[in-house]
């Protein structure tokens, strides 16, 4: 393990930032930000104070990520995704920010909008340009304006398909049991 690859153009306040993490050109994180170890943070971005990044999160270009957002471990960020924080915004009114969660594992497609106050659950999958409004269970594959889910998704993307006792199976042979929180792999 290796410490933090910080590119000269970039701006970096905090120094709570993990081993082997890299962090791109014109990149500015303002300090009390918390970023795990193997994280790759693309040029372009914008990471506020109140910030928790886990542990080999990507976090593609163009990317600006508010206040009182956290993001789990494994997550993958495509290029030019938008975290809102504020549901009425006017100039100069400044409200407690919403808290907005990205659980373990979960991808969310480029050009995707995420209104704050929103939890997408683990490993699920939000398809390029998602308008993501409401909450999104885990391994759901939702998509769309706004996204709506369209299927069910195993750790890898892949689509997983109903089975007859009720549970889901993935094409690597993976089952997986509906929760209320979503899917949960079968022990």
């Amino acid at each position: 393990m290796g410490a933090p690859k910080i590119h000269p153009h970039a701006i970096v306040e905090t120094s709570d930032i993990g081993d082997d993490t890299r962090i791109w050109a014109f990149v500015h994180i303002l300090e009390g930000a918390k970023i795990g170890s193997g994280c790759n943070i693309c040029d372009h971005c914008y990471v506020e104070y109140d910030v928790t990044i886990g542990n080999n999160v990507t976090v593609k270009c163009g990317i600006y990520i508010w206040e009182n957002t956290v993001i789990e471990d494994d997550v993958f960020l495509g290029p030019n995704v938008v975290f809102t924080n504020n549901p009425r915004p006017r100039s100069k009114q400044y409200i407690n920010h919403l808290k907005t969660h990205i659980k373990e594992g979960a991808s969310v497609g480029a050009n995707s909008t995420i209104l704050g106050g929103v939890t997408i659950g683990r490993y699920a999958m939000a398809g390029m340009g998602s308008i993501i409004t409401r909450d999104v269970p885990d391994y759901a594959l939702v998509y769309g304006n706004p996204a709506k889910q369209k299927g069910w998704v195993d750790e890898e993307g892949n689509g997983l398909t109903a089975q007859p006792d009720g549970t889901w199976i993935s094409p690597n042979g993976n089952i997986y049991i509906e929760t209320s929180n979503g899917l949960t792999p079968k022990s």
